[in-house]
């Protein structure tokens, strides 16, 4: 599971505290109907407003905040197979009508990418 942000404010008194309150338990659910092989039970609707308003959220924070975190919870492959994000990157960009030629063209280096490789000195 995601780690809490070590710099976490008490948001009990904020009116969107819920969503940070609601997020485990939203992922526990979405893999407990998935092995349980239920995910029909979530309407069509309300996963796609779940999708929308999660990626609305990470854009905003990484571009507002210039700053890039993990967007996918867990590590490696631990909560979302390979299979599964590609599958749904395929459908996201088929539903606004882009390909993998745009997706070349608007993919980004992360700002902290120099970072994590380091130079044998020569």
């Amino acid at each position: 599971m995601f780690e809490p942000e070590r710099e976490a404010k008490d948001r009990s008194n904020d009116a969107y505290g819920w969503i940070d309150r609601m997020a485990p338990e939203l992922l526990r659910a979405s893999r407990e109907l998935v092995e349980g092989n239920e995910a029909s039970r979530v309407s069509d609707a309300a996963v796609a407003q779940i999708l929308t308003a999660a990626i609305r959220l990470y854009v905003a924070k990484s571009d507002g905040e210039e700053r890039t975190f993990p967007p996918i919870a867990g590590r490696n492959d631990s909560e979302l197979t390979p299979t599964e994000l590609l599958s749904a990157v395929s459908e996201m960009l088929r539903a606004m009508r882009l390909g993998p030629m745009e997706l070349a063209l608007w993919y980004r280096r992360r700002p902290d990418e120099d970072t994590t490789f380091t130079r044998e000195p020569t």
